[in-house]
């Protein structure tokens, strides 16, 4: 990974230190302070104080605590999935709507759309603003039985189920499986003992978490991108004024290739025989069935709950479209 780059580190060289802003910021890392995504987050403070603003990291491993000292004001940013974020900004927090980005391409297209000036205000909501949203890698399905490739072939397991997350959980019952509550400390451990079938994660997760104790000989990962995670930096909107905020966000998306060369290590890392593939012909099904649980939790229809920004997920679909106006979805009466 580029740790560094050259010109932040001159540039930050020449930019007097009393002229730089102080922002304190909680930044989640699952592995701490010596974990890639804190890393990265060291990365963009560096370049960002080329532009006048010093964050102050402070790791966490357990991001319910770093979102929660946020809110209580010990500190003026947070960095932390968009699991968690969407709260503070629900545009934002809902490009990891499931499968709703099915491609890293389609990635690429929107967090470049998001980093335009043009999509300031829907930056900033309640208060709050985005200062940067890098990828983490597409969420994927990790099961301790590879017979497990189907939505049918779900009902009845158990799956670690984050309890804060409201799609996955509508998600996980329509599939009629069973929801075991969990977070993201203690997720990993269930499925590595047994104590749950499935699991939902990055690739990351496969060896930083070593997934594989809970995949064993018989389980796998299923290769198939349920959603696209994100992290993202949070401020109170007052924290920086609205170009050094922009800064902030064209800095953020500046490390997509430095991210994505770390997700594709991370997915690389995985045995090419763990991947459970799956036939294209149920792959476009899923995609339909996703689509129908979007809209549902759009607009809390039949007991969804709405967690999904209108003007997100029409974006998402207009993005989806470009890369492939065959599907479809594409002329579907209740397009997105």
């Amino acid at each position: 990974m580029i740790r560094k780059s050259l010109a932040a580190v001159a540039l930050a060289a020449v930019v007097p230190v009393a002229s730089a802003k102080t922002v304190s910021m909680c930044v989640f890392d699952v592995i701490g302070a010596n974990g890639d995504l804190y890393n990265m987050v060291k990365d963009y403070a560096l370049e960002m104080k080329a532009h006048g603003v010093d964050f102050e990291l402070k790791p966490y491993t357990d991001e319910g605590v770093a979102v929660g000292d946020f809110n209580a004001g010990q500190c003026d940013a947070v960095a932390a999935t968009d699991l968690r974020t969407r709260p503070f900004n629900r545009f934002t927090g809902s490009i990891s709507a499931v499968g709703a980005l099915p491609t890293y391409d389609d990635l690429k297209t929107l967090l470049a759309t998001l980093a335009q000036p043009k999509a300031a205000p829907l930056m900033k909501e309640n208060g709050y603003e985005v200062l940067g949203i890098v990828p983490v890698g597409a969420g994927y399905l990790f099961v301790n039985d590879r017979s497990i490739d189907t939505a049918g072939e779900l009902a009845g397991k158990r799956m670690a189920t984050l309890d804060y997350q409201k799609d996955a959980i509508h998600m996980v019952n329509y599939v009629k499986a069973t929801v075991v509550p969990s977070d993201i400390t203690n997720f990993a451990g269930k499925f590595n003992n047994g104590s749950v079938d499935t699991a939902y994660a990055p690739a990351f997760a496969y060896e930083a978490l070593e997934l594989y104790k809970g995949i064993g000989k018989e389980g796998g990962v299923v290769d198939y991108p349920l959603a696209q995670l994100t992290m993202q930096v949070i401020a109170r909107d007052d924290v920086l004024s609205d170009d050094k905020a922009q800064t902030a966000r064209e800095v953020a998306w500046g490390m997509f290739p430095q991210a994505m060369n770390l997700i594709s290590g991370q997915e690389a890392a995985i045995p090419d025989e763990k991947w459970v593939r799956i036939p294209e012909k149920d792959i476009q099904g899923y995609q339909e069935m996703f689509r129908q649980n979007r809209l549902e939790m759009r607009d809390g229809l039949n007991g969804a709950p709405d967690v999904y920004h209108p003007k997100m997920l029409g974006l998402l679909s207009k993005i989806r479209c470009a890369s492939n106006p065959a599907s479809s979805e594409c002329t579907a009466g209740n397009r997105e």
